[in-house]
């Protein structure tokens, strides 16, 4: 951050989650993301199950991960119980839903 409280530096997370599966899931994904200050762009991989965000380092990783696994989508690398997989699913359908209109 400089002197007058801006945000100068550019990051790029790549982050790997479980239960992406389609459009859905990335749809609610980007809006979900797209919450949070700071993001210039979303990426969702469908193939690879990567996310890359480039955003003004205003929010870190940590802050990045929860909200997706708020929504369902935990990174690869954590437990991924019933109740996330079930909470993609709703994050998928309201991903669905929501790019139909």
């Amino acid at each position: 951050m400089d002197l007058l409280g801006n945000f100068d530096t550019i990051m790029t997370e790549n982050i790997i989650v479980a239960n992406l599966k389609c459009g859905g899931c990335a749809s609610s994904i980007k809006n979900k993301l797209n919450e949070l200050r700071g993001i210039d762009s979303i990426n969702v991989d469908l193939d690879t199950h990567t996310i890359t965000i480039i955003h003004q380092g205003i929010e870190n990783r940590n802050t990045i991960t929860a909200q997706l696994k708020a929504i369902g989508y935990p990174e690869a690398t954590e437990e991924n119980g019933l109740l996330l997989q079930l909470k993609s699913y709703a994050s998928c359908m309201i991903g669905k839903l929501s790019s139909e209109k």
